[in-house]
């Protein structure tokens, strides 16, 4: 089969979905005859027409109320926001109205928010968001953030049938740099079950979405000198798969983790304290937390490189803690 992109991935998911089920539409800003921001919707307005492929105008809480109201009327909306930072015009929406239906009213809320996040491609403080923690403890809420193509076709095929509100996290520095052949066949990948990605019994690297690739890379340089690192990707936020962490800790007594965001109050803070409270007589040295820098996305890119994780502050985590 021929490779299959990141960014098409999104796209076949939204589409096979659509074809699959009359209730599902799209809706956003410039999501219909121009395609998309980044050419995501592309094609869709001619395959299903305006009536479920609707442009908004710039208005992310009338995106995402929209959006609400037509899941408790039945349908299952995907709402594309174009820059994932801006979901905070839509948060209150997000958080106290779809995800506190089902626990309120006990209806479903079948909404799918989902847009490009995360740095990399010079965007600056307005366009390069990493939103994970800012929803991480609002009940009823699910997020999940694919680094690959098959997850990211597999994860939003699953979010879209899902009937709690998701957060579904694209990686745009991914879009069209990850390629694979993906299966003709109708597939979902599970929310909260993560993927281990790399088998290794010295060091576990938790991640996931782009920085799963700076922990290959990681790994790899670590191999040259004999260490075998575990990595084990998230794919899945909330719900995540604790079962997947805890095996791998207790496997390799030594673990990191790694995620784009800022370290203060990022998601990974969550998944150290399960760590230090359920393996903590596992562990052979202190759990360690890479992160972007606690400062806005800067656009210079010099600037940028050193505020986001690299593989050389892995490396020197890595062995610091093999050195325990």
């Amino acid at each position: 089969m021929p490779e299959t992109t990141y960014i098409d991935a999104i796209t076949q998911a939204m589409s096979e979905e659509m074809a699959r089920d009359e209730r599902v539409f799209l809706i956003g800003e410039d999501v219909g005859a121009y395609g998309g921001a980044f050419k995501t919707s592309y094609g869709l307005l001619d395959k299903f027409g305006a009536e479920r492929v609707i442009d908004t105008p710039i208005s992310e809480i009338a995106i995402i109320g929209a959006a609400s109201g037509a899941a408790l009327m039945g349908m299952r909306p995907i709402a594309e926001m174009q820059f994932l930072d801006f979901i905070t015009c839509g948060y209150d929406i997000l958080v106290n109205f779809a995800a506190m239906n089902s626990y309120l009213f006990g209806r479903a809320c079948p909404i799918v928010v989902r847009g490009p996040a995360g740095g990399g491609t010079h965007g600056g403080p307005y366009h390069s968001i990493n939103p994970e923690a800012m929803f991480l403890n609002r009940p009823g809420l699910k997020i999940v953030a694919p680094g690959t193509a098959y997850d990211a076709k597999g994860l939003l095929k699953a979010a879209i049938r899902d009937d709690n509100p998701v957060l579904y996290i694209e990686h745009k520095y991914l879009y069209r740099r990850i390629k694979e052949n993906l299966p003709d066949d109708d597939y979902i990948v599970p929310i909260g079950k993560a993927n281990v990605r790399r088998r290794g019994k010295d060091l576990t690297i938790i991640t996931w979405g782009a920085m799963l690739y700076v922990a290959d890379d990681a790994a790899d340089e670590l191999a040259k000198d004999n260490v075998s690192t575990e990595i084990i990707d998230l794919r899945s936020i909330v719900p995540f798969d604790e079962d997947a962490i805890l095996e791998s800790v207790a496997k390799t007594n030594r673990v990191i983790i790694l995620h784009e965001a800022p370290l203060t109050g990022g998601a990974g803070a969550e998944f150290a304290a399960r760590i230090a409270e359920k393996a903590f007589d596992y562990l052979d040295a202190p759990i360690k937390r890479i992160a972007a820098l606690d400062v806005p996305t800067p656009y210079s890119p010099p600037l940028e490189a050193a505020a986001l994780p690299d593989k050389t502050r892995v490396l020197q985590a890595a062995r610091e803690l093999l050195a325990y």
